[in-house]
């Protein structure tokens, strides 16, 4: 995958934070390591945005609609 240049601009604390990463050998680099934060954070913010798109949802009508579907065909499901 293609890769960009960006200039990135961190208050001295976290770039402290970040270079004793990479000075533990947790990350090779300072890029590895930003990059790994944001695919990291990007991440959260997708799960937590489907996780309240999923909590607007009614749980009573999500069964309904689900038990209407299955209403027509469960005596044709063989028997356990």
């Amino acid at each position: 995958m293609a890769k960009a240049k960006v200039a990135v601009t961190l208050d001295a604390p976290v770039l402290d934070r970040l270079d004793r990463l990479v000075d533990e050998g947790h990350f090779p680099n300072r890029s590895q390591a930003i990059e790994v934060a944001v695919t990291e954070k990007l991440d959260r913010l997708e799960r937590r945005r489907l996780a309240a798109e999923c909590a607007k949802l009614d749980p009573v009508a999500e069964q309904a609609l689900a038990d209407e579907g299955l209403g027509a065909d469960v005596a044709a499901w063989p028997a356990y």
